[in-house]
């Protein structure tokens, strides 16, 4: 398994992939401490409650969203952001369509394909 993305990543050249219903995601630069990744939402669609080892910060690039973590919900907007600590449970609701910048660190082993 490739252990780090190439320098530079160019949304034309990349694959996106099906994440749920009305999800696709699409890998942008990584390498094992740190992974980027771009994720298009359809507007009702759901990432569902879920958690992870790794740490997250995400910023809202476009569209609106019910974001609800550890139990808490906000909805935010375009140029909101929010962080999720390991292992704490987390899911969003997409209120109009968009496009979510999940960073993780470490970087995301089940979301590469050999």
């Amino acid at each position: 398994m490739k252990t780090h993305s190439d320098t530079y990543q160019q949304e034309g050249q990349l694959s996106w992939e099906a994440a749920g219903p009305g999800v696709q995601r699409q890998v942008m630069g990584y390498d094992s401490r740190l992974m980027q990744v771009k994720v298009k939402f359809e507007r009702g669609a759901k990432g569902l409650a879920h958690a992870h080892r790794h740490s997250q910060a995400t910023y809202v690039a476009s569209g609106k969203f019910e974001v609800t973590i550890g139990g808490a919900s906000r909805i935010l907007e375009a140029g909101d952001g929010y962080y999720v600590s390991p292992e704490e449970v987390h899911g969003c609701v997409c209120l109009e369509s968009g496009i979510l910048i999940d960073t993780f660190s470490p970087y995301r082993e089940d979301f590469l394909h050999e």
